[in-house]
């Protein structure tokens, strides 16, 4: 059953992860065809980021607090309501008010799935069922590798129509895994593991986790002073990734590329990753998590430096062999170094944090990086880029090691 798990959650990042690639990735040539600006586009991108930073720690805090829904059961419903707004651009393919909400909306609610897909991980390992969060993170890389290199190509050869299908095939390929990760978890006996693991623990423990479980966001980022400080350093080398997914296809134009180049790109980006994610529990044994995000941190800042004095589409190829130290190293060692961290009961919030502010990162990048291209150009803009990049990278390298595990004063407070 745990085996059925493992893959069940695979599938779950595998297909979330190609609906980030239909929808995020190529959100630029959809929407320049349907008559956006850059500009306008950023604003799209920006408003759908804005409305997830409402949603994510509402949907989190629910999540956390709710007995009556499990996680599953709201990963399902944010799923079905994609699908329906997934639904109306093949209604309104062309530049409208409608399309202008229902695409920040998209935006808006795919981005809400990602902290919970991550904080699945450790509601399972909660129930006693042990999950590798690299190797199934690793699928979504695959995955995203292999719908990116496709869509490229038939894009570029029958234009952006089949986006919205694309969008539905992978939405419904999330709602089945989902499907199949709640059948498989019953059957592994989620109630009997939670309670066998809970009977062993002290009352007092079990108070005391209780606790921690409804306190509020507030009283989340105060008790955790560093690590909020520390996102914001994590919001500025994640303006890069933004602008990157974002604008992929005016920065590939600007050195000669097509939306096929685009395609590629982010093919050979997402293929690189798989096997820092697939091995990253072997990498942990001889790295801390500190030092990791050290390393991804100071490769995010050299890979943008690249293609920033990139003169053809070759340099941004070869800019991303660094992407197995940065964002391959950089997200499971940040989902691992909040789960070492923070106490039994924080972990969705620590997610919901975190992603906050790769989030807050998004809506700058989407406004800026529109406004720059629209008014500077490419250059102007990779180059504001390097710059925060390089910036949260010291703020990242400075302040990781500052940060201590709480499992020590948990059992404190429970003594």
């Amino acid at each position: 059953m745990n085996k059925k798990l493992h893959v069940d959650y695979g599938a779950i990042h595998a297909s979330y992860w190609m609906l980030y690639g239909v929808t995020s990735s190529f959100a630029s040539a959809f929407l320049l065809h349907a008559g956006y600006t850059n500009g306008e586009i950023g604003i799209i991108l920006a408003v759908g980021n804005v409305l997830a930073v409402f949603l994510q720690p509402l949907i989190a805090d629910f999540a956390d607090r709710t007995r009556k829904i499990s996680l599953l059961g709201v990963l399902q419903l944010c799923t079905i309501l994609l699908m329906l707004l997934e639904a109306v651009l093949f209604v309104f393919g062309h530049k409208s008010a409608a399309l202008w909400v229902v695409f920040a909306m998209i935006i808006a609610w795919m981005t809400v799935l990602h902290p919970l897909i991550n904080s699945l991980s450790f509601k399972l390992q909660e129930a006693g069922i042990h999950i590798n969060f690299g190797v199934c993170r690793s699928m979504g890389s695959l995955f995203f590798s292999i719908i990116c290199g496709i869509l490229g190509t038939l894009v570029e050869r029958h234009g952006v129509g089949i986006l919205p299908a694309a969008g539905e095939m992978t939405l419904a390929a999330l709602l089945l895994a989902l499907f199949l990760a709640g059948r498989h978890f019953g059957m592994a006996g989620q109630g009997t593991a939670k309670t066998t693991v809970r009977a062993a623990e002290p009352a007092e423990t079990i108070e005391t986790i209780e606790t921690i479980e409804n306190i509020t966001l507030i009283d989340f980022i105060r008790d955790n002073k560093v690590f909020t400080l520390m996102q914001l350093g994590i919001a500025a080398i994640y303006f890069q990734n933004s602008v990157l997914n974002n604008f992929m296809l005016q920065i590939v134009e600007s050195v000669g590329g097509t939306s096929e180049d685009m395609g590629r790109v982010f093919a050979v980006m997402a293929f690189l990753e798989i096997p820092a994610l697939f091995f990253f529990d072997r990498i942990r044994r001889w790295f801390c998590c500190q030092t990791l995000l050290k390393v991804a941190a100071i490769g995010f800042t050299v890979k943008i430096l690249l293609i920033f004095v990139a003169k053809d589409i070759t340099l941004i190829y070869a800019a991303h062999l660094l992407q197995p130290f940065s964002f391959a190293l950089f997200l499971p060692a940040m989902v691992a170094f909040t789960d070492e961290i923070m106490r039994r009961g924080e972990a969705v919030k620590g997610q919901a944090c975190y992603t906050m502010m790769i989030t807050v990162s998004s809506i700058i990048a989407s406004i800026a990086g529109g406004v720059l291209l629209d008014t500077a150009g490419a250059k102007m803009m990779l180059l504001v880029a390097t710059i925060l990049t390089g910036v949260g990278a010291a703020t990242v390298v400075l302040l990781v090691g500052r940060i201590r595990q709480k499992t020590d004063k948990t059992q404190q407070t429970a003594a």
